[in-house]
Order: C-alpha cells, then structure tokens, then sequence
C-alpha cells in the first residue's frame, strides 16, 4: 500500500457508508426480529426482548463489523464507497484485537452527544475517537475514477 495513493476519508462520506451499513443491517434483522417477536418488539422499552434479540441486534452485528474489518477492511458500506479501514501505522488490515477495541470503542465515541463521531470532521487524519483508540484510519484511494478525466483542448 503505497500512502501517497491515498487520502483520509472525511466525515460525510463515512456518514454515507454509516447510512449504507445501518439500511442493509435493518434490512437483515428487522424481519427477524419481526417473525420471532412480531411487530410488538417495537413497542418494547426493554433494551434486550429475550435471548434473540441479542443475539440478532448486539452479537451477530458485532461479529460481522469485526469480520469485515480483518477479512476485507471495510463493511459493506465502506466497501460501496471504496473506503478503507487500516492500520494507523503500517496501512494494514486490522487485527482482531484492534477490530474488537474499534467496534467497543463506537460507544465511547456516541455517548457523549456522538461528539467522538462528529471529530472525525476536525481531526486532521480524519480519525473519530473510536479509530484513535483502535489506532486505525479510514482510507479512500486518490484516483477513484474508473478513468481520470482529459479533455484534448485544453
């Protein structure tokens, strides 16, 4: 991985991947959780429903970001938008340490107001809290085009 091919990939389109991510997740667990429970889950003000329930909406979701994150460096989301999460140092895959540090770190970074989100918009490496606390950056590469642009009059 060459750096200078690279660039940090800022807030909003981190925001865009975010929304593609929590679609397809929904997507996945919203009929499960509506065939297990029915569409009273909804109405539910208990953090868990039952055994499913966790297992759908905390356990299986964790396991996928972290999947994602060490086998291919990116969530689908990431992926549609050719983003990248690396290593801070050497632009490697996360390992599964870092990917489970990454994926706990999340809530440190929403609880206060999401403001260790909303830093990646300030941090001039583009990094939330979570990605400094796992010690990753989100990448995107400079020639995102399938053809650069070249226009012969010019």
């Amino acid at each position: 991985m060459n750096e200078s091919d690279f660039e940090y990939a800022g807030f909003w389109i981190r925001g865009g991947a975010a929304v593609i991510d929590t679609l397809l997740l929904m997507a996945i667990t919203f009929p499960l959780l509506i065939s297990i429970y029915g569409w009273e889950y909804f109405d539910s003000e208990s953090l868990i429903s039952g055994p499913a329930d966790f297992v759908i909406s905390w356990a299986l979701p964790a396991v996928g970001a972290i999947w994602f994150w060490t086998q291919k460096q990116a969530t689908p989301g990431k992926m549609a938008l050719s983003l990248r999460v690396v290593d801070a140092d050497s632009g490697a895959a996360l390992s599964v340490g870092q990917s489970i540090g990454r994926y706990l770190a999340y809530f440190v970074s929403v609880i206060p107001l999401g403001l260790g989100l909303i830093w990646v918009g300030f941090d001039r490496r583009k990094q939330g809290w979570h990605d400094k606390l796992a010690h990753s950056v989100v990448v995107r590469s400079k020639e995102r085009g399938p053809v650069a642009v070249k226009f012969p009059n010019t």
